[in-house]
């Protein structure tokens, strides 16, 4: 089956995103990222290069949309969360980690061809610091009173619980569980968010 342009451009955009990166991560594993180029992507995926750089600015784009579309999910959680702020905070990490959870094959074999990447590795880098930057923005906003540290030390503090026990969820280990993460960032919570 071919998608069209026209497809591409519907409600069903994120969906055709998803089918793209699926293809290309599929690529990626079997051939390599440096080998595998735009032109097999777009054909494993049924569509034209055009197509795919309307979506995808870049090769690397193509394993790092989701986090995209999960920054502005926890942005839009964080703007509608009522009550503790340094709890929303954790919850939008939480919401990052159900994502990942729920799509683990595919980040699976991301977490794979990252590894093994320098440029990739770097990439994800500077998305994970987007994520902590957010949370310190949002917390800034409603503790505007707060050092500064403080407020870095908690974002950061979650970013890192949050990315350690994603890896390992993705390594296979058994206690990365999202019960664990709560329990964590329940602990960072009473440990670092006393006023």
């Amino acid at each position: 089956m071919t998608v069209t342009e026209s497809e591409s451009q519907t409600d069903d955009g994120a969906a055709f995103r998803m089918h793209v990166v699926a293809a290309s991560i599929r690529l990626f594993s079997e051939k390599g990222y440096d080998a595998t180029t735009v032109d097999d992507v777009a054909a494993a995926a049924g569509t034209s290069r055009r197509t795919l750089f309307r979506q995808f600015r870049s090769k690397e784009d193509l394993i790092f949309v989701d986090h995209e579309s999960l920054l502005t999910q926890v942005r839009a959680f964080l703007e509608s969360a009522a009550g503790d702020p340094w709890t929303a905070v954790c919850g939008g990490a939480k919401l990052v980690f159900s994502h990942y959870e729920t799509h683990r094959d595919l980040a699976v074999a991301r977490y794979a061809i990252v590894s093994q990447t320098p440029v990739l590795r770097d990439r994800e880098l500077v998305t994970t610091y987007r994520y902590q930057r957010l949370f310190e923005e949002f917390l800034r906003a409603r503790f505007p009173e707060l050092p500064r540290e403080r407020i870095v030390a908690f974002s950061s503090a979650v970013t890192g619980v949050h990315n350690y026990l994603l890896r390992s969820l993705l390594r296979g280990e058994a206690a990365a569980t999202p019960a664990h993460l709560d329990a964590e960032l329940r602990r960072l919570v009473e440990l670092l968010a006393q006023r």
